[in-house]
């Protein structure tokens, strides 16, 4: 049984630490299968039941606030699609941490790469192993599902080249991992959802990201688990994948919404498809309860425009300095855990305004 402890998160502090379209009986056998096989990375490493686990604030005590860096460093980082404004977000964070590192006089560089489609495996394969045959320092990886970049990985490491998965898929043969525990992702949707929102009851339903991606059954997981955890009257009626689709979340939550004329709140696995569930509330002229994860500009928009109910912010722009700083840290040869989780907290209309670096705590590393 997950136990967390919630309530600073939902007060919007720093938290540091399938079913068919209708019913939960008609289960998406699709996913599950197209899962069966990262799973089992899953249950050989899985970064949120890590319990030595520290965050950057614990690693800066443990080896002191400075790190010492050796000017001349070629680091590789990889993310997904740029499409998607959160890792449009992690550049921003990874190209903040090369300003931050040219601003002290050290020159290190980050290049930066990401697929054009958010399923496009091997491209974003080809870029790692690229990388790696280039004679990078480190890579700093978040690999679309949880297999795509194993092998490149391994030859990473047979090249003594440092791998640190950053976010999601999950990597087991990564040296390192740095992100968010994406189990709290769900329960700190479910509760808000649960205690702030419904009164601990009513018809949820759950819209899926992409089966193979960790994150995406991680944040189902947590949602349900604190369902069961806490005996909530919360029933979910239906959940499903839309691929991180606006779309195809969209036109799922239309079918949800018609076959569920009780359905009360819709949780999904990020704020794209979110924004999609949003306009298929809007069109069915519901009130229904909408909470995304990411915390991307277009959320925190529709969450002051009256739209978006509430997101769980995983702060992608702070996650990547946060994954650099780790990654310079182990270049540095500093005792860094395995895990190093990032901060998230839940975004309502009660602070929404509030300066993230304010909500997180954050300070720049110093070089």
């Amino acid at each position: 049984m997950r136990k967390k402890f919630l309530a600073v998160a939902l007060a919007a502090t720093m938290v540091i630490g399938l079913v068919g379209c209708g019913n939960s009986s008609s289960s998406s056998s699709n996913a599950t299968t197209a899962a069966s096989n990262d799973k089992q990375a899953t249950e050989e490493f899985n970064p949120d039941t890590v319990k030595d686990s520290k965050t950057i604030e614990d690693i800066r005590k443990d080896n002191g606030d400075e790190v010492k860096v050796k000017s001349g460093l070629k680091m590789g980082a990889i993310a997904k699609s740029f499409s998607n404004e959160f890792w449009r977000n992690f550049k921003n964070g990874y190209e903040q941490s090369e300003k931050v590192l040219k601003d002290a006089g050290v020159d290190v560089s980050i290049k930066i790469d990401g697929t054009t489609d958010e399923s496009d495996e091997i491209g974003q394969q080809t870029m790692t192993d690229n990388l790696v045959n280039q004679g990078y320092n480190a890579l700093m990886l978040s690999p679309i599902s949880d297999s795509n970049l194993t092998a490149s990985v391994d030859n990473a490491k047979g090249k003594k080249i440092p791998t640190i998965n950053v976010n999601d898929g999950l990597i087991a043969s990564a040296d390192y991992f740095v992100g968010p525990d994406a189990y709290q992702n769900g329960e700190l949707a479910a509760e808000w959802v649960s205690k702030k929102q419904l009164g601990d009851k009513g018809d949820v339903a759950i819209v899926i990201g992409m089966a193979k991606a960790f994150a995406a059954r991680e944040r189902t997981a947590g949602f349900k688990g604190w369902i069961k955890d806490n005996n909530s009257g919360l029933n979910v009626v239906a959940e499903q994948n839309a691929d991180w689709d606006r779309q195809k979340a969209k036109e799922l939550a239309s079918t949800w919404i018609q076959q569920n004329p009780d359905l009360k709140a819709i949780f999904c696995n990020n704020d794209d498809m979110a924004l999609g569930v949003v306009e298929a509330v809007e069109e069915a002229k519901k009130d229904i309860l909408v909470v995304g994860v990411d915390g991307i500009g277009e959320a925190y928009d529709s969450i002051r425009a009256g739209k978006l109910d509430a997101t769980v912010d995983s702060f992608g722009y702070y996650m990547s300095q946060v994954a650099t700083e780790v990654t310079l840290r182990v270049l540095a040869g500093q005792d860094i855990p395995r895990v190093t989780h990032t901060p998230q907290a839940l975004i309502d209309k009660n602070n929404v305004d509030k300066d993230a670096k304010d909500i997180i705590g954050w300070t720049d590393p110093k070089y």
